[in-house]
């Protein structure tokens, strides 16, 4: 079952949403598109546009989700790498280029072609997921059927999920931790889904309360702010809370486990959906991650052993980079995949995650490339150089920071404020530092690590 709060058509069944998202599915493929096109989805949170979503994937089509939060030149980058059939979203893209048509989530019409339906191959396609954002290099993650069917059989077996759990997620839908993790794998369940389409920590407590929610998916800022409410008592009654896509610290995992509802934390990455758990049944140590989920086949330090960079195998792997073989060859080899993350192990098998080989920011539990930042602000009149990094921030796990070097010596503040709004708000600097000079090798790489 499924419900989108606030949504005024109330709680699917699965029968309901077996016939809409087959009705849709074939009224895509009414409009003579073929197997493996793209369409663009603005990853709105509504009972409609979930079905258009499903039924994307039931046509054998391919859904890349947009968020509603990014700018006109990042939805724009992302149209114009995938070169769409169809843009789905409720307001026409500011700009047009290509042959691809624009349509709302509730103007599709529906078909009837239930013979040519679902019967898209384990390899074929079902995502491209965008890792990175506008300027720079953006690199869409090809994920299949395949890689979606193994997640969802590692979950359901790992966390115990059957069609007696009833999932709550504020999370957005066009990142896999809400798409995937979330709704597709608790779908595939047989339990049911309530999806808020924004948090805030009374209206989430509240409809925790409402719906007799058994699980909820969170990232640490969402637990720091539901820590703190006068209703975080509303917790106690799941049965799973589970944080990712951004470090918890072991003083929040302390404040819940107080209450008894110990964290379960886990790992994973768009590349290769989930991959560590900390367990259902058994000690989830704070301040790790846990250990291989089903089926993955981990390459990681032993204990005792010095950190060193984690890689990863199994059928939750990607398939590669949209059009960027030279960057999908980076990492994945021999059938590996590099994550960029240094990880070592304790004495009882459980991953920690030491730091990132990547200059990765995590804002709660959004992810930031340094580099498309920099670019932004470099194209400012009287900016000479940028270094972006993440700070340290108990509420959103890191914020952005950018030291910046300008030819007067002094910062414009309303420039750079100005200058940022091209990048999602989550992306755009909390603190701007002035700098004379910024830290490079002798030929002249940055060195960022040495202004954190």
């Amino acid at each position: 079952m499924l419900q989108v709060d606030g949504d005024a058509e109330g709680w699917l069944t699965g029968g309901d949403l077996e016939r809409r998202t087959a009705g849709l599915a074939a009224g895509l493929l009414d409009r003579s598109f073929d197997r493996g096109d793209r369409v663009v989805w603005e990853a709105e949170a509504s009972v409609a546009a979930i079905v258009v979503a499903l039924g994307v994937l039931r046509a054998g089509l391919v859904l890349v989700p947009v968020s509603a939060r990014q700018s006109a030149l990042e939805r724009m980058t992302v149209i114009t790498d995938v070169d769409p059939v169809l843009v789905v979203s409720p307001q026409p893209p500011p700009t047009r280029n290509g042959g691809w048509e624009w349509i709302s989530a509730g103007s599709i019409q529906v078909g009837d072609a239930p013979l040519r339906l679902d019967a898209a191959a384990p390899e074929d396609l079902a995502l491209i997921v965008y890792t990175s954002g506008t300027t720079g290099d953006p690199k869409g993650a090809m994920i299949t059927h395949g890689n979606l069917v193994a997640e969802a059989d590692a979950l359901i077996e790992a966390w115990g999920w059957t069609h007696a759990d009833r999932l709550l997620s504020a999370l957005p839908l066009f990142h896999v931790h809400g798409l995937v993790v979330a709704l597709m794998t608790g779908l595939a369940s047989g339990g049911s889904v309530v999806v808020q389409p924004a948090f805030e920590a009374g209206d989430f407590l509240a409809t925790m309360r409402e719906t007799a929610a058994t699980m909820a998916f969170c990232v640490p800022t969402m637990l720091h702010r539901i820590a703190a409410h006068e209703d975080a008592e509303a917790v106690e009654s799941l049965r799973l809370l589970v944080s990712g896509s951004a470090p918890l610290s072991v003083e929040l995992f302390d404040v819940f486990a107080q209450r008894g509802v110990p964290i379960l934390e886990r790992y994973g990455m768009t590349e290769t959906l989930l991959t560590v758990s900390n367990p259902l049944d058994g000690e989830r140590r704070a301040g790790t991650v846990g250990r291989a989920l089903p089926g993955v086949l981990l390459d990681a330090p032993g204990p005792g052993e010095d950190p060193r960079e984690l890689r990863v195998a199994g059928p939750t792997v990607f398939a590669g980079y949209w059009h960027k073989p030279e960057a999908t060859a980076e990492i994945l080899a021999s059938g590996w995949m590099r994550t960029g993350d240094i990880v070592a192990t304790d004495e009882a098998g459980y991953l920690m995650i030491c730091g990132r080989s990547k200059e990765l920011i995590i804002t709660g539990g959004f992810n930031v490339y340094p580099s498309e930042v920099e670019d932004v602000l470099c194209r400012l009149p009287g900016i000479l150089e940028v270094a972006v990094v993440g700070e340290p921030s108990p509420e959103w796990g890191e914020v952005v920071v950018a030291h910046v070097v300008t030819s007067t010596g002094t910062l414009d503040l309303e420039l750079l404020e100005a200058g940022a709004e091209v990048l999602s708000t989550y992306k755009r600097p909390r603190r701007y530092i002035a700098a004379s000079s910024l830290p490079r090798t002798a030929l002249g790489k940055l060195q960022r690590h040495l202004l954190q």
